[in-house]
């Protein structure tokens, strides 16, 4: 499955708010995506900023093979692309953006992709060294994750699928940094939750029922 592909380049940029002494706010353009070939595409989610004071991002097009990006960004506007996704057993399509962990390093999702593309949870440190934490499979584990995990107690993280589960509406699963998914409840038809994203408000809930 491919979604929100757009294949013109766009006029995203990252912007910085200076303020001033008159309290009034001066926006910067840092970066404007698209002005060279490689380029992150389509950034839809807010930034992080990383123990090193550079700031980290996603996109869901874009990068050297289509699929999206994970890139940083320094406070003077210099943007590195750590990590290109593939659209195949790496991931493809991370929509929702980045968690910094406490271990410094930076958790998404894709939302396609991963063994058995149905997405994927993978960690990225701040040099570039990705790997893939989990792949869904789309049976009950889920499938189609469209928002980072959320760092819950004992460095576990927190996270939702749209489809899948038991009952095929997604799910709100645990996993760890190592990679152990778990299965916490399965969403059903009725509307469990409005918004699946993983910092919804019944999402931090359970994380806080969970410590």
């Amino acid at each position: 499955m491919r979604m929100f592909r757009i294949s013109s380049l766009c006029t995203f940029a990252i912007l910085a708010l200076v303020p001033t002494f008159a309290h009034a706010q001066t926006f910067s353009v840092l970066y404007n995506f698209g002005i060279k070939n490689g380029d992150p595409l389509n950034p839809g989610s807010v930034l992080v900023q990383g123990r090193d004071g550079n700031l980290y991002g996603a996109t869901s097009n874009g990068g050297t093979q289509g699929f999206g990006a994970v890139f940083k960004i320094t406070p003077q506007g210099k943007l590195i692309v750590l990590h290109s996704f593939d659209g195949a057993s790496g991931g493809g399509d991370p929509l929702g953006g980045l968690t910094l962990g406490t271990d410094g390093n930076l958790y998404g999702t894709t939302y396609i992709g991963g063994a058995f593309q149905n997405g994927t949870v993978f960690k990225i440190t701040s040099n570039g060294n990705f790997t893939v934490l989990y792949s869904f499979t789309g049976a009950a584990d889920g499938q189609l994750p469209s928002a980072p995990p959320v760092e819950g107690a004992g460095r576990n993280f927190y996270g939702t699928t749209i489809r899948g589960g038991a009952n095929g509406w997604g799910t709100i699963y645990k996993i760890t940094g190592f990679g152990t998914l778990t299965t916490l409840y399965s969403l059903s038809s009725n509307g469990d939750f409005s918004n699946r994203s993983a910092t919804s408000g019944n999402q931090w809930q359970l994380l806080w029922n969970h410590r």
